[in-house]
């Protein structure tokens, strides 16, 4: 590579902040669009066997197989990731999740295959997991280790940009075509256009994204850290067993730090959708599907806003530091549900307060640009070069069963048997153990990558040649 400070090396760099980011945005655009769907289309061509609560859960248990898929993803690629390269591993990643995501837009329906239809989208679901689960970390790993030194966290900022772009273009999407297609959820048939045919164009048009994004990362070149640990005869036979063997505690802290970040932005977008536009009847809020759209692509605005400035203060005060406040906030936001999804104060319908609405869904997703910014610094920082896109991986992966898989199907629960006031209690227990992670973490800003190197036994490195 060449020289810092040069012209090339600055063209170089600009390259790899596009490629991160624009890599990640269509992984969760692709993400994004079933997590859409899952709520609004899904549980009526899909899962119509079940009325009203029973085909969304399904719907949601489907939604929830791709974050069991995740660290088999990460187990997978990391394996490739730390053996033969970054890049390579993340054009692979790639295109897993834009297949799988074209091939949910081909799906016939439950009407039309019956039940093969539901085992279809929910291997193809799956699928698109296990590429996610590769995505994340190799992303991380291509700023990280290309990054100035002291601006790790701002270099690690740009691929999380990816999840609310990624967002903001999948529920546009929706929001574009339920309006051209005049859809209202509350009064939804399956012969209506959008539910016949018009919910398949974002996942079949995202093959285009997908194409565009093969582009830019196969233009790339290894990451000089991991180029150097080759070169030291650092490659291990197998990265999953030496991580496990040698980092657990690693990746048992990355796994709860990265806990409560997951759980918040799952109640913030799934639940809080399908809170918000199921029927009164049911004990939801009653919205039009178009309305609370356009309060959620608001309010993700507040998100991918405060990615910058927490990987700025992630620089500056430290990501232990910066964290524990920020989750402190998580616990007390959570405490606040009772106040803000109160009825008396939300009401149904159309007399709902669409401004509280806004509000409660600003401040979630402010917390969540703060708390997801460092992530993609502090959690490759936890572990070394040889092992660390598979330890960074399985820890984000293992966190995303934990605080996200599980979270929509527990909170409409808790929300149906107890009030939607006391899905904020499972936040806040969610950000305690975050806290508890964290408070056992060391501070990891100063931490140089090329010199985390753990000394392995000497049969589980293949010498390369002199």
């Amino acid at each position: 590579m060449a020289l810092e400070g040069s012209d090339k090396s600055y063209r170089y760099r600009n390259r790899i902040i596009f490629a991160s980011l624009v890599g990640t945005t269509i992984e969760f655009f692709d993400f994004y669009i079933y997590a859409t769907a899952a709520v609004s289309v899904f549980p009526l061509l899909f899962f119509p066997a079940g009325a009203g609560s029973a085909a969304l859960l399904a719907s949601m248990a489907t939604f929830g197989v791709a974050f069991v898929a995740r660290p088999i993803g990460s187990v997978l690629f990391g394996h490739f990731g730390d053996r033969v390269g970054r890049k390579a591993t993340l054009v692979g990643s790639l295109l897993l999740m834009g297949l799988a995501t074209f091939a949910i837009g081909l799906l016939p329906t439950y009407h039309q295959i019956g039940l093969f239809a539901p085992v279809l989208l929910t291997i193809f679901r799956f699928s698109q997991g296990v590429g996610l689960g590769g995505e994340w970390s190799g992303a991380a790993l291509l700023a990280t280790e290309t990054a100035d030194k002291g601006k790790r966290a701002w270099a690690a900022m740009w691929p999380q940009l990816g999840a609310p772009f990624g967002f903001i273009l999948a529920n546009g999407f929706f929001l574009t075509l339920t309006i051209l297609f005049a859809f209202d959820s509350t009064r939804a048939t399956p012969d209506e256009h959008f539910l016949a045919w018009g919910w398949r164009l974002p996942f079949l048009l995202s093959i285009l994204l997908v194409t565009l994004g093969l582009y830019v990362r196969l233009k790339l070149h290894e990451t000089p850290v991991f180029a150097r640990a080759l070169e030291r005869g650092e490659k291990l036979k197998s990265p999953l067993a030496h991580v496990f063997r040698n980092n657990a505690k690693e990746l048992l802290l990355g796994t709860f730090i990265m806990v409560a970040t997951y759980g918040l932005f799952y109640l913030m977008t799934t639940w809080i959708l399908s809170y918000g536009i199921g029927k009164v009847a049911l004990g939801n809020l009653g919205i039009g599907y178009r309305d609370f759209l356009v309060l959620q692509l608001i309010s993700v605005l507040f998100f991918a806003g405060f990615i910058p400035v927490s990987g700025h203060l992630a620089d500056r005060i430290g990501r232990r530091k910066l964290l524990l406040i920020v989750t402190s906030g998580i616990v007390l936001f959570g405490l606040s549900f009772r106040f803000f999804l109160s009825k008396d104060l939300i009401g149904t319908g159309e007399s709902a307060n669409h401004g509280l609405i806004l509000v409660f869904l600003s401040i979630g997703m402010s917390l969540m640009g703060l708390t997801f910014g460092p992530m993609s610094a502090i959690l490759p920082e936890l572990f070394p070069t040889n092992t660390r896109y598979t330890g960074s991986g399985v820890s984000y992966n293992l966190a995303s069963i934990l605080g996200a898989a599980l979270t929509p199907f527990v909170a409409t629960w808790i929300a149906q048997n107890y009030g939607a006031e006391s899905v904020g209690l499972y936040l806040a227990a969610l950000g305690a153990s975050t806290i508890i992670a964290l408070l056992f973490t060391k501070e990891t800003k100063a931490t140089d990558l090329d010199s985390m190197i753990d000394e392995v036994v000497a049969e589980n490195i293949e010498k390369t040649s002199p």
